[in-house]
């Protein structure tokens, strides 16, 4: 556990702007790349031991000025967040559970021994950073406004211990959709050689150094033409965990199956949205270890009826294939499943402002 001497007090911290005189040119909706494009401004609020978190402030969008002796580029002392802007059909721009983001930002912080941040302050950030930049919210359906949040070591010392100096930073990118191919199916494989976490490591924080070490397992499964890794648990390779961007569920036997939150799994903001909206229409979630032999019986049974992964990025992605073993096991005939399309379309529904909201997840701006 991380004993850090923040001195905070949690005041509400006051944001001064600066507006970027030099604004860039819009993309076009119909063109937009998933995380290639990014807006006129930023957010940024330094830490420092001494005084804790300070200087909440919007600026221009800009290139870093660090010394190469950061801890960040030692170490890896950073973690970061996504979510998203929508516009809805009435003009109006909103957030979907922003706080559950910051709450998962803070528990990644103290996995990281990172200074926790306050979370109105933190919130406060994003509104106005998405409001001074909301003309960069497009408008096409299935577009969004992406919100990456983070936070890196900015001191620079050699030392193996936690930093003394951080920074908060909020960019936006407008984007399309996550896959090509939307909310058609995708196919995923199962990777045997490598492990992306274990319990008591890092998998349950939203860290740099998970993503870099599951590019190997991903660069290998995209050669064989598959979109995702499916991650098995690090100590026996027997219980299905994560996809490589998405929480996962099974449709078995009319049952409703997802990994349990063991600690070597994220615990996604869209997979809670998703349990709550199923325990809404009476449809009971089992969050339990399941095996992937669990998962291929009921494949060769006929019993496996849906599969589909839950994150911020693709929302829903239903899974038509896959790989384990050697062998290809289809889903649902390579098509969108029933359940699949009604949790897309009620998510995305809550999001655009197109369906009403009933457990109070939007924000507006």
């Amino acid at each position: 556990m991380c004993h850090i001497d923040t001195k905070e007090r949690f005041i509400l911290q006051q944001i001064s702007i600066t507006e970027n005189p030099n604004k860039k040119d819009k993309p076009n909706d119909n063109a937009l790349q998933f995380g290639k494009t990014f807006t006129d401004h930023m957010f940024i609020m330094d830490y420092d031991k001494e005084i804790g978190w300070h200087d909440a402030r919007v600026v221009p969008y800009q290139p870093l000025a660090m010394d190469p002796a950061s801890m960040v580029f030692h170490y890896g002392q950073t973690v970061f967040e996504g979510l998203k802007a929508y516009r809805t059909d009435r003009g109006d721009v909103q957030l979907f559970r922003p706080t559950e983001n910051i709450a998962r930002l803070n528990r990644s912080n103290a996995r990281m021994c990172i200074p926790e941040i306050d979370a109105d302050t933190a919130l406060k950030g994003i509104q106005t950073l998405v409001d001074i930049d909301r003309d960069w919210v497009p408008h096409l359906e299935g577009t969004s406004l992406y919100i990456r949040p983070f936070v890196i070591a900015t001191e620079a010392y050699l030392g193996v211990a936690p930093a003394s100096k951080y920074a908060f930073m909020v960019i936006l990118s407008p984007v399309g959709a996550y896959y090509d191919a939307g909310i058609n199916p995708v196919k995923i494989a199962v990777e045997n050689e490598y492990i992306r976490a274990v319990k008591g490591g890092t998998g349950e924080a939203k860290t740099a150094g998970n993503y870099a070490g599951s590019m190997a397992a991903q660069e290998k499964v995209a050669a064989l033409g598959y979109a995702q890794v499916l991650w098995l648990d690090g100590h026996e390779k027997k219980y299905i965990e994560e996809v490589g961007s998405m929480n996962i569920f099974f449709k078995i036997n009319g049952k409703v199956i997802t990994p349990h939150l063991s600690g070597s799994i994220l615990p996604g903001v869209t997979r809670k949205s998703v349990i709550q909206l199923l325990n809404d229409w009476g449809i009971a979630v089992e969050e339990r270890p399941i095996a992937l032999t669990e998962v291929l019986e009921a494949s060769r049974k006929g019993e496996l009826e849906e599969a589909f992964g839950a994150g911020t990025a693709a929302v829903i992605s239903p899974i038509g294939e896959l790989f384990a073993d050697g062998e290809s096991y289809i889903i649902n005939n390579h098509k969108t499943g029933d359940l699949s399309k009604r949790v897309y379309e009620t998510l995305t529904g809550i999001q655009y402002g197109r369906i009403e909201d009933p457990h109070q997840w939007i924000v507006r701006v």
